[in-house]
């Protein structure tokens, strides 16, 4: 009598996110309205008593000061340039941008303003003057610099002040809003230095740029646990220092050390879900563009978020998820709304994606290339394979083929006839346990 065969379906869309309540936002966030920024301008006040403050209120890019000259007034010369800050000059700070993505989207007057603000940050500066006098670009312009430079992890916010004779609008002063002191940013910054030396010493010899790629996903990942509740969960010092963020951690962590390697890349926010905020990466390899999400990666967590069944813990829990490690505009759409701070590119090359280089992305039932795959894992030792499909057609075909007809069985090796696998939908695969 011939054995019946069982599949056992046991947990749902892997790639699914649990509800964020923490920390998938913005960079920064402006303080609440409520809550009087007083202190701040008392102590300018405290500084500049021929100045005296005319009206005080929030903006929604920081706390924006406004302040009437005193008539007669001359243009306050204490109030220092942005291009004195370092001794570099404006134009040299303009040519060492280029390549920042989101800088290169920027005009020639929000790419002056952009050097500017970046370096008062990078100096720590206070009440520095912005050569420009448009205020309505600013919060624009503050997000672009963090979104290229996640090193810049002792920045939570800003403030500007406008100086008006009358209704003239004078000048613009820009301060940034440092959480920790110097010495506090120069100990984080050697811990920080230990981790990516100890990261990159372990890249494989002669890796391309996709290899590369996938070896800092997959470290990120390994050595990274989502907490909600994880300090300076909105830098790269939680992953970094402490080993728990989230998403807008993962992301800066990931695009530094991205960074150290020279490939290009940047953050990009938006939300997911319903209408949860996020941030994943822009990244550049072998001259096309491609989506990266290493909180999505986090397979486990998303396994414990889901509230799936946990009959397969331990060895059989997967604790990577590929489905969004270099993936195109419209597969990241399926699962994430962007928020376009600049114009982002319309990804649409396949060469990276992590299914194409690894031989498991299928544009038909191909019994051969079924056979290749499995009996590659095997060869790995891994514990689970996941193939995906290209589309809904080619993904119902293979359900129908492996899962229905059982077909499954000629590629797994299964001596008491059990298989468990995981569907997704959503993303057009499926995993099965080796």
């Amino acid at each position: 009598m011939k054995r019946k065969k069982k599949i056992i379906l046991f947990f749902l869309a892997i790639a699914l996110m649990g509800s964020w309540s923490n920390g998938c936002g913005r960079t920064f966030e402006s303080e609440s309205p409520e809550e009087p920024p007083a202190a701040v301008y008392e102590t300018e006040e405290e500084e500049r008593q021929d100045l005296p403050a005319e009206e005080t209120k929030e903006s929604d890019s920081g706390k924006e000061k406004v302040t009437e000259l005193m008539t007669g007034d001359k243009d306050d010369d204490s109030i220092r340039l942005s291009v004195g800050l370092s001794g570099e000059t404006i134009p040299g700070l303009l040519a060492g941008q280029k390549g920042n993505y989101s800088f290169d989207c920027l005009n020639a007057e929000e790419q002056l303003t952009y050097v500017e603000i970046l370096q008062i940050l990078r100096e720590r500066g206070e009440e520095v003057r912005l050569t420009g006098r448009d205020t309505e670009r600013i919060e624009k312009i503050f997000q672009c610099v963090l979104n290229d430079h996640p090193e810049i992890f002792y920045v939570d916010g800003y403030t500007f002040t406008k100086y008006t004779l009358g209704e003239e609008l004078k000048k613009i002063t820009f301060t940034g809003t440092y959480p920790i002191d110097e010495a506090e940013q120069r100990e984080r910054q050697e811990k920080i230095d230990v981790y990516v030396e100890e990261c990159l010493s372990g890249l494989p010899p002669g890796a391309d740029e996709y290899e590369k790629v996938k070896y800092l996903y997959e470290y990120i990942i390994n050595h990274t646990e989502y907490d909600a509740e994880a300090p300076d969960n909105q830098n790269l010092c939680s992953v970094f220092l402490y080993g728990r963020s989230v998403c807008q951690g993962y992301a800066k962590a990931f695009q530094y050390l991205l960074n150290k390697l020279g490939i290009s890349s940047t953050l990009v926010i938006g939300s997911v879900s319903e209408g949860e905020g996020h941030a994943w990466n822009l990244v550049r390899i072998d001259g096309s563009y491609y989506y990266v999400d290493p909180t999505w990666g986090d397979a486990s967590y998303q396994m414990e978020e889901s509230g799936e069944s946990d009959e397969y813990e331990g060895e059989h829990l997967p604790t990577i998820n590929y489905d969004y490690l270099c993936v195109t505009t419209r597969q990241l759409e399926r699962t994430h709304t962007i928020d376009h701070v600049v114009e982002l590119p319309e990804c649409t090359s396949m060469a990276a994606n992590y299914y194409v280089r690894e031989g498991a992305y299928f544009t038909s039932v191909d019994a051969k290339m079924l056979e290749e795959l499995f009996e590659k894992e095997y060869a790995k030792g891994t514990t689970y394979v996941t193939l995906k499909c290209s589309g809904e057609d080619v993904y119902l075909q293979m359900q129908k083929a492996l899962i229905e007809e059982q077909e499954i069985f000629r590629y797994l090796d299964s001596p008491d006839g059990v298989i468990a696998y995981a569907d997704n939908a959503e993303q057009f695969s499926l995993s099965f346990w080796l």
